[in-house]
């Protein structure tokens, strides 16, 4: 069968912001000036509820079911990245981003566009995924979680080659929903 990328895994324009995404001169993150932080206003609003978090996270951790469930309402992964730079932007105050050697590398890392904006996309998720599970341990609440990030880190890497763009993409969710779980993005917000 023949996988064709969904326009949730691969679009970068964000909220239909031109010049929006990662890669784009215009996308200033940090800045207050910049189609990163036009992106970052509504994506704050858009994820004000606490229900809306706790539905993003859930259909995050479980991708397939959530997709199989509700075909057309996954998330851009773009968003989701914009989402988790927020989140570990915020968890620089409160120590939710996993402090010293946590998610704020992660966070430069995607800020400088390159690791994670590979004309590759299968080449960008598995970088994702690898830095994010590696990264993990600064966060996770107990050993089962530890257990279970470093299981899909481990089985996708060693599988690559043979793994199929969609099961890729669905892991990379996971892990974007395990992180965001463990910081307690559904309770705490951006």
């Amino acid at each position: 069968m023949t996988y064709y990328p969904s326009p949730t895994e691969t679009e970068k324009e964000i909220y239909n912001i031109p010049n929006s995404g990662w890669k784009s001169k215009q996308w200033n993150w940090g800045s207050a000036r910049g189609t990163g932080h036009d992106a970052a206003m509504i994506c704050r609003r858009r994820w004000d509820s606490r229900e809306e978090r706790q539905k993003l996270v859930q259909s995050l951790l479980d991708p397939v079911e959530f997709k199989a469930s509700y075909p057309d309402s996954e998330v851009p992964f773009e968003e989701i990245k914009l989402i988790l730079g927020l989140a570990w932007q915020r968890g620089r105050w409160d120590g939710s981003d996993g402090g010293p050697g946590g998610y704020g590398e992660v966070l430069s890392i995607m800020a400088d566009a390159r690791r994670y904006e590979d004309e590759d996309e299968m080449i960008s998720a598995l970088n994702f995924i690898e830095d994010v599970s590696k990264r993990f341990a600064t966060i996770s609440r107990n050993a089962e979680e530890l257990k279970r990030m470093k299981c899909i880190a481990t089985e996708i890497q060693g599988r690559h080659h043979h793994a199929g763009k969609e099961e890729v993409f669905m892991d990379r969710r996971e892990v974007a929903g395990m992180v965001l779980d463990a910081m307690g993005f559904v309770d705490n917000g951006l």
